[in-house]
């Protein structure tokens, strides 16, 4: 009996100590966990300020908007005196250069839904200098200018939709009739641009041609008329790839010919973030922007700043889920700094991240151009 209680003495002491175990000192100043309080009613400010110390994804939300708003102090820095001596610009875009480039890229689905308003403020108060997107990003905030989408649910059938001419997004709706008008608009478009590049010598690009198309719109509601009146290139390299692609095809049947370059784009494209300062990358989801973008930045030996807001995982090996470490071993962001990852649906997250950043530096940015 005496062995079994010695033995039974010393599991407790194991146990103890395993249980028990004392703990190492944290570094000095790091942050304690807290959320908000309501007790002090609702500040909306200070709710989101609070995501920092909230934890998970809050407080990658937290990481996020310090990311964001040190680009931000970045890119209006003033010029030093040799630059405001040696004005030449070597942008093939035209753009005027800043302390920092930013790139903001986003899937097609950004544009369908109510974040479009979002990314059309950004582009109105010229916020950003470069866009990526798909073919549907561009096509779906044109389309919008003619007829608009409306709110479904996910759980509407297709076989249901189908025959009465509704297409589903999510839970989203959009009318077939909504493309119609967009063919009905964008073809004399098209028997333009054939014209001007057969008697005119004019080279078409998609980044060109989306301007055209922004230019053509003339509504202020759209992304793409803001993005041609401030002169922030979109790119686009499938821009085939969608209803834009169904019209081009169709219309070079009735009036063949036209050429898009999208060499020249890849050269415009990888030159703004060659020329720039410091280079800035926020990207909407995953895909062909995720990685056009962060491409171009290899060629500058990486970004200095990047946050990613998308839900797709590592673990398949896929560009949209890489983090952003993934890219640093590529060079593709540089080795000293600190991006950061809100696995969260964009939708939800980025209007409340352009709270907290650009719509409050508002003033910081060049007024919106009154003329074309």
């Amino acid at each position: 009996d005496r062995d079994m209680d010695m033995m039974a003495a010393d599991c407790t002491t194991k146990s103890l100590d395993a249980v028990l175990r004392h703990s190492a000192n944290l570094p000095e100043g790091t942050p304690q966990v807290r959320g908000y309080d309501f007790n002090q009613g609702v500040d909306y400010n200070t709710l989101l300020q609070s995501y920092y110390t909230s934890g998970f994804q809050a407080t990658n939300f937290g990481k996020a908007v310090h990311e964001i708003n040190t680009m931000i102090e970045k890119k209006v820095e003033p010029q030093s005196p040799e630059e405001d001596e040696n004005p030449i610009n070597l942008n093939p875009c035209e753009r005027e250069r800043t302390g920092c480039t930013i790139f903001l890229g986003y899937t097609s689905n950004m544009i369908s839904s109510g974040i479009r308003e979002t990314i059309r403020y950004l582009v109105q108060h010229n916020m950003v200098d470069v866009l990526v997107t798909t073919a549907g990003g561009v096509e779906e905030d044109l389309i919008k200018c003619l007829a608009p989408t409306y709110l479904g649910d996910f759980s509407l059938r297709g076989r249901e939709l189908r025959p009465n001419g509704i297409n589903r997004i999510g839970n989203l709706l959009v009318p077939n009739n909504n493309y119609c008008k967009f063919e009905d608009w964008l073809m004399p478009i098209l028997d333009q641009m054939v014209l001007e590049q057969n008697t005119e010598g004019v080279k078409w690009t998609p980044s060109k041609m989306i301007a055209r198309l922004g230019k053509e719109i003339n509504n202020p509601e759209s992304v793409y008329y803001w993005a041609q009146k401030n002169n922030i290139p979109v790119f686009s390299p499938a821009l085939t790839d969608g209803s834009l692609g169904d019209m081009i095809y169709f219309h070079s049947y009735k009036n063949p010919g036209l050429v898009l370059d999208i060499v020249e784009d890849i050269r415009r494209l990888n030159l703004q973030a060659v020329l720039a300062k410091k280079s800035g990358m926020i990207i909407l989801g995953g895909g062909l922007i995720k990685h056009h973008i962060a491409n171009a930045n290899l060629m500058r030996n990486g970004a200095d700043f990047a946050v990613y807001i998308n839900t797709a995982q590592e673990f398949d090996g896929s560009d949209a889920g890489a983090r952003p470490d993934e890219a640093v071993s590529w060079g593709k962001i540089r080795m000293d700094a600190h991006p950061v990852k809100i696995h969260a649906d964009a939708s939800l997250v980025f209007p409340l991240l352009v709270a907290q950043t650009f719509a409050q530096k508002i003033d910081m940015f060049a007024t919106e151009k009154k003329q074309d």
